[in-house]
């Protein structure tokens, strides 16, 4: 009887423990991926079960934001909790495409004075882990392994092939390599989106008595448009680039329905928390993506540049439903510190906050009053429903976003005082940035103009 007692104490620390075990944390990033691209974004075309059923059960925030419209400086600012063009990255980083900048090539990365969430989730006790796109600096100093993560599998550059790459493939880059860790070259054996997901597997498998942090960054649905011919076959109604980003997209979520799956066999559903987004809005002329019912696309300020799909799923802690208030990717860092045990509101340079009080409706404020967006000279502001857009070849417009999602009537002349009113918000905010560190070459300002003027108005699918 008297081990019966000690085995029944030690059973219940255990349960106990486990009960109040820090959660799992799951963040997965689509590339380039339209913003109406999906089944719970209203998509009847592109096929998405498995991201449907997460959203179902999850709460799906309306007015989701990226801190850019490229992929870069948006990744940074998720890493972070903080504007990007705080710490000068502002650009893209992308080598050959670069002006005369104090930072050049693999040189060009996410500033080694800067916190990332995998430091401060593994200050807390987690394993951190990256699997799959990088792109925030390709010299060995700004490696993931040296910015907070315990294991990295994946490439360090912006887009690569989805299939073989080595040094004889065509478009060869060498931050473009399959990498294990620090220098272990592979080279995939499948398609790529599916084995980033294998290898996610694998490591939740590795990992699953303990806390991690894992970010599945994929690399889909970013070009090359390169599909797997199965599931090609199951949108024989489209063509061409269309053709190929349906099928591209539904071998994502296809991929992340094993995932989910695994979570479930494991027993970590109720112990995990999910989060999906994109890294900006879709390119609609280069993936054939579509960002109804908004107007623009990846590279400008107007709203398919920066507002993306975003869920959070939770099932033991959120109830389902739609929160439609702006949030923003600089949310992820401090929803998730605190969540781990942290102390988020304690550290005033982080830009985001902590959502939870916002999704369980412990508070009824806006989680933001004021964001801003910047890429040299074109800005954006949004301040309760009013949006500014400010550019470098004509004047300014304003929109009433609870009017206009499609930013398609200009209030500016009817509303000069309020115009004036938030460029003065913008420059105030704008004093406290650090110059960028690097800059593209001019003329991708004016292309980035043209496609603007090219998707003003958006297209249903």
């Amino acid at each position: 009887m008297k081990h019966f007692y000690i085995y029944f104490i030690l059973f219940l620390s255990a349960f106990v423990a486990f009960g109040n075990r820090q959660p799992n944390i799951i963040l997965i990033i689509a590339d380039d991926a339209g913003y109406g691209d999906f089944g719970f974004q209203g998509s009847q075309i592109i096929k998405t079960p498995h991201l449907d059923q997460l959203a179902a059960g999850g709460v799906v925030c309306s007015q989701a934001y990226v801190t850019a419209a490229v992929c870069g400086p948006s990744r940074a600012g998720i890493l972070t909790g903080r504007y990007q063009q705080r710490f000068g990255y502002e650009e893209n980083n992308v080598p050959g495409y670069m002006s005369f900048s104090a930072l050049e090539g693999d040189e060009m990365g996410l500033p080694l004075q800067e916190t990332t969430m995998a430091d401060y989730l593994k200050a807390e006790g987690y394993t951190t882990a990256l699997i799959g796109k990088w792109h925030q600096g390709n010299a060995d100093k700004y490696h993931p392994l040296n910015r907070g993560f315990d294991y990295f599998f994946g490439f360090r550059g912006g887009a690569r092939t989805y299939y073989r790459l080595d040094t004889l493939s065509k478009g060869y880059n060498k931050e473009d390599r399959l990498e294990r860790g620090m220098s272990q070259f592979e080279v995939n054996p499948a398609y790529l989106t599916d084995v980033f997901v294998d290898d996610a597997i694998e490591f939740i498998e590795d990992q699953h008595k303990n806390p991690f942090f894992l970010m599945l960054s994929f690399n889909a649905v970013h070009t090359p448009l390169m599909a797997k011919e199965e599931d090609l076959a199951l949108f024989p109604e489209l063509e061409g680039k269309r053709r190929e980003y349906a099928a591209m997209t539904l071998a994502m979520d296809l991929a992340c329905g094993r995932l989910f799956h695994q979570l479930k066999a494991l027993n970590l559903e109720e112990e995990t928390l999910i989060v999906f987004t994109s890294d900006n809005g879709g390119p609609s002329d280069t993936n054939a993506s579509n960002n109804y019912p908004l107007s623009g696309t990846k590279a400008n300020h107007l709203e398919g540049g920066i507002r993306v799909p975003m869920v959070f799923s939770w099932p033991s802690k959120l109830q389902a439903g739609v929160y439609d208030q702006p949030v923003s990717t600089l949310d992820y860092l401090p929803t998730f510190l605190k969540l781990a045990g942290g102390k988020p509101e304690e550290l005033k340079q982080l830009d985001g906050v902590n959502l939870l009080p916002y999704f369980k409706g412990e508070t009824q404020q806006p989680p933001h009053e004021i964001l801003f967006w910047k890429k040299e000279c074109r800005a954006a502001v949004r301040k309760g429903e009013w949006k500014l857009l400010r550019y470098p070849d004509r004047p300014a417009e304003l929109y009433d976003l609870s009017k206009d999602i499609g930013e398609q009537q200009d209030l500016a002349l009817q509303y000069p005082d309020l115009v004036r009113s938030l460029y003065k918000d913008l420059f105030e905010w704008e004093k406290e940035l650090e110059r960028p560190l690097w800059q593209l070459q001019r003329k991708y300002e004016a292309k980035a103009m043209e496609r603007m003027d090219a998707y003003r108005k958006p297209v249903a699918n």
